[in-house]
């Protein structure tokens, strides 16, 4: 066997460390993805890039235990989403209004279905407009990121149990919004 068999494939440490443009190849469309659900497509591309801007001149801070570079480089964009909540705000407030910010008048909405959406749509960006910003960040960070509750606590540098009370306080807000009470599935009935 040849040496080069036997090495592991880089972690995101060794990426983070010695080639940089590997992270971004490997991590920029989720950033971006999540930037722009948050802020629509313009800013969302302009936070996504800041977030490795910021990463690469942080690149020395990274913990080379940590397996991956995701959590740490969400939490830098929820640091600069955070600058933008005026936009968000303003998004927050069009999708309430029922108006999706990124699309123009659709005659197809009298569709039932549609309608429904875009209602509940309305209800949960109200909610999601009035949960305080660290709720709201740990419930983004999970449901749009798909980050887990540790990955986001580390993401935002906080405790676990404090991720898991915010996200808890988040998710009873959009079921009041949405008018189901309770826990979900994956929930136990207190944080």
């Amino acid at each position: 066997m040849r040496e080069t068999e036997l090495e592991p494939p880089p972690t995101d440490a060794d990426l983070v460390r010695d080639r940089f443009a590997d992270v971004f190849e490997r991590h920029y469309e989720h950033i971006y993805a999540y930037a722009a659900r948050r802020l629509g497509p313009d800013l969302g591309e302009d936070v996504a890039a800041e977030t490795f801007l910021v990463a690469y001149d942080r690149r020395d801070t990274f913990d080379p235990r940590r397996a991956e570079a995701r959590p740490w480089l969400y939490g830098i964009a929820a640091n600069l989403i955070m600058r933008h909540s005026r936009a968000e705000a303003r998004r927050y407030r069009a999708l309430a209004r029922g108006a999706d910010p990124g699309e123009g008048p659709d005659e197809t909405d009298a569709i039932a279905g549609r309608v429904d959406a875009r209602l509940a749509r309305a209800r949960l960006a109200a909610a999601l407009r009035r949960l305080a910003p660290a709720d709201r960040e740990v419930l983004l960070l999970v449901a749009w990121a798909g980050l887990n509750q540790q990955e986001a606590a580390a993401a935002l540098g906080i405790p676990p149990g404090t991720a898991r009370s915010r996200l808890h306080r988040a998710r009873q807000e959009m079921r009041k919004a949405l008018g189901t009470e309770g826990p979900g599935p994956n929930e136990e009935e207190a944080p």
